[in-house]
C-alpha cells in the first residue's frame, strides 16, 4: 500500500546503510527515463515529484523493469532528502525558469553544507550562474548539466554537458560516465567548464540542431519538387546518404519518417504529407541567436532555421498569401540522368551547409568560452556529441580531429580537410541555389550557408565598405582605411575633406 508520508518502495524506509547514492526531482518523461537509466547502471536512486501520481508511475515502471531494488520513490520532500547519502547529490529535471527557482527553494532549507544540486533542464546560462552564486552563501554547490538525446537518450544513454564547480563534477563523474552514451572512444560526457558553461554548450548544441533539421527539410523539399522523386524514393536516398559522410541520427530518422504510412486512413498514403506545416520551438534556438548577436558572432544558418520556424507559424497568413502572391511553378525534372545529378548536388550542398552550421555554433561556443574564461576544449565537446544526442553524426570525429590539429582554429572552414570539401562542393551548392530560386522554393538555411561561405572567403567586402561609409556620412561614426593607419571622418555632404581622428 502506498502511503504519502513514506517512501514508495517494496523495501522498508531506508536506514543509514541503504541511503541512495543520488536523488532526482521531476518525473516527467525525461526525468523518469533518466532515473531508470541510473538505476539500471547499478546506482541506487531516490526520486521525488510534486505530483504523487508520477512517483507511483515511476516506481511501478521500475518494478516492471526489475529495477525496484535500486529505486525508491518519495512523496514527502523531507523524507526524500533524508533518504540520500552525504554529500547529497540531486538532479532536477523540471521546466526552466520559475519552476527551477521554486524547486531550489523547496530543497535548499533541507540541505547542508557540501550538498549538490544539478539542473538537468534547458536553462539559460546566466540563470544557472545566478543560482550558483546565491547557493554559495549556504555552501551548497550548484551545476547546470545539459542533457541531450530526448526520451530514448535519457533512458539508455544521453550526451551530458556538465558545467559548474570542478569539485562538484568529481562527485558525480563516475556515475555520469556510466550513465551517458558510450561510443568507440569513451563515454559521451566531459566536464565543460565553470559557471553556466554546460548550459551554454547545450544551448548552442540545440541551435546547431535547428540548422541541421532545417537543412534536411530543405533537401527533402528539393528532392520532392525539383528532382521529382516519390516519397519512397527519397527515403531510399536518405538511407544511402546515411551510409557515408552524411551519416547521422537526423538523416536516419528522416528515412524512417518518409517510410511511415498513415495508419489512421490506411490508404497507403504517407504520414509526412498529413503533418501540419507549423514547426514548434522551445526557446533554445532563440537564445542561441540572441547570444550570437550579443557577441558579434555570425550564425546565419542557425538564424535562418529559426526564422523558418517563425514563418511556418504564420499558417493563416500563408494560406491567404498563396491566393494573392505569384511565383514560378515547380518544374519537376523528368530526365533520369538529370534527376541523378540533382540528387548528387543536393547531397553535396547539404553536407557543405552542415559544415557551415557546425562552424557557426563552434565559433559561438569558442567566443563565449574566451569571454567567460571557461577554458573550453572544443575537440572534447564535439566528441561527446558522437552518441546519445540529437546531432550525433559521423563527421563529429573529423571536427574533433580538426581541433586536435589546431585548438585555436579560427573556424572549421579554415581546417584544410573541411576547406577542401567545401571547395569541392561549390559547383553543386551553386547549382542547387539557382534551381531553388528558379523554381521558387525557399532554401533559407542552405542559401545562408552559401552566403556565409562567400562572405567569409572574400578578403574585401565591398558591401561592408559602402555600409561603413554610409554610417560615417549620416552619423560621423568614422572609418578606418585599407591603405593607411588611423581612424578617419569625411565631411561627405559639404567639402568632402577627410579628417584623421585622434
Amino acid at each position: 500500500m502506498v502511503v504519502s508520508e513514506s517512501p514508495v518502495s517494496t523495501a522498508a524506509t531506508p536506514t543509514n546503510t541503504s541511503l541512495a547514492e543520488i536523488g532526482l526531482v521531476g518525473l516527467a518523461v525525461m526525468g523518469q527515463n533518466l532515473a531508470l537509466n541510473i538505476a539500471e547502471k547499478g546506482f541506487s536512486i531516490a526520486v521525488y515529484n510534486r505530483s504523487p501520481s508520477k512517483v507511483d508511475d515511476t516506481v511501478e515502471r521500475a518494478e516492471r523493469e526489475n529495477l525496484s531494488d535500486k529505486l525508491t520513490g518519495y512523496k514527502d520532500v523531507a523524507q526524500f532528502i533524508q533518504g540520500l547519502s552525504r554529500p547529497r547529490k540531486i538532479i532536477m529535471l523540471v521546466k526552466a525558469g520559475a519552476p527551477v527557482d521554486a524547486t531550489i527553494a523547496t530543497l535548499k532549507d533541507l540541505l547542508e553544507e557540501g550538498d549538490l544540486i544539478i539542473d538537468g533542464g534547458n536553462e539559460f546560462f546566466t540563470n544557472t550562474e545566478r543560482r550558483g552564486k546565491a547557493l554559495q552563501t549556504d555552501n551548497i554547490m550548484y551545476m547546470g548539466m545539459g542533457v541531450s538525446g530526448g526520451e530514448e537518450g535519457a533512458r539508455y544513454g544521453p550526451s551530458l554537458m556538465p558545467g559548474g564547480p570542478k569539485s562538484a563534477w568529481e562527485l558525480i563523474r563516475p556515475m555520469m560516465e556510466k550513465v551517458s552514451a558510450q561510443v568507440d572512444d569513451g563515454p559521451c560526457v566531459t566536464y565543460i567548464g565553470p559557471g553556466g558553461a554546460g548550459n551554454y554548450v547545450k544551448m548552442v548544441h540545440n541551435g546547431i540542431e535547428y540548422g541541421d533539421m532545417q537543412l534536411i527539410g530543405e533537401a527533402y523539399d528539393l528532392l520532392r519538387n525539383v528532382a521529382g522523386l516519390e516519397v519512397s524514393q527519397i527515403a531510399d536516398v536518405f538511407d544511402e546518404w546515411n551510409s557515408a559522410e552524411l551519416q547521422s541520427f537526423l538523416i536516419e530518422i528522416t528515412a524512417k519518417i518518409l517510410r511511415q504510412q498513415d495508419d489512421l486512413v490506411q490508404d497507403g498514403s504517407y504520414l509526412v504529407d498529413k503533418v501540419l506545416d507549423q514547426t514548434g520551438s522551445k526557446g533554445t534556438g532563440m537564445w542561441t541567436m540572441q547570444e550570437a548577436a550579443a557577441r558579434g558572432v555570425p550564425a546565419p544558418t542557425i538564424g535562418a532555421a529559426l526564422e523558418a520556424r517563425f514563418i511556418s507559424a504564420l499558417k493563416k497568413d500563408r494560406q491567404l498569401a498563396s491566393t494573392v502572391l505569384e511565383g514560378p511553378s515547380f518544374a519537376a525534372e523528368s530526365d533520369p540522368d538529370m534527376k541523378k545529378q540533382i540528387v548528387a548536388d543536393v547531397r553535396k550542398a547539404l553536407y557543405a551547409s552542415k559544415i557551415c552550421s557546425y562552424a557557426q555554433g563552434m565559433n559561438l561556443i569558442k567566443t563565449a568560452g574566451t569571454d567567460g574564461d571557461w577554458g573550453l576544449n572544443l575537440g572534447a565537446i564535439s566528441r561527446i556529441w558522437k552518441g546519445g544526442c540529437i546531432i550525433r553524426a559521423k563527421f563529429l570525429d573529423r571536427i574533433k580531429a580538426a581541433y586536435d590539429r589546431d585548438a585555436n582554429l579560427p573556424s572549421l572552414l579554415l581546417d584544410e580537410e573541411f576547406a577542401a570539401e567545401l571547395i569541392g562542393a561549390q559547383a553543386s551548392w551553386r547549382r542547387i541555389a539557382i534551381l531553388a530560386i528558379t523554381n521558387g522554393i525557399a532554401i533559407p538555411a542552405t542559401a545562408s550557408s552559401l552566403n556565409y561561405y562567400d562572405n567569409f572567403r572574400r578578403e574585401v567586402l565591398m558591401s561592408a565598405q559602402m555600409v561603413q561609409a554610409q554610417r560615417d556620412f549620416f552619423g560621423s561614426h568614422t572609418y578606418k582605411r585599407l591603405d593607411k593607419d588611423g581612424v578617419y571622418h569625411t565631411r561627405w555632404s559639404t567639402d568632402g575633406v577627410s579628417v584623421k581622428q585622434d
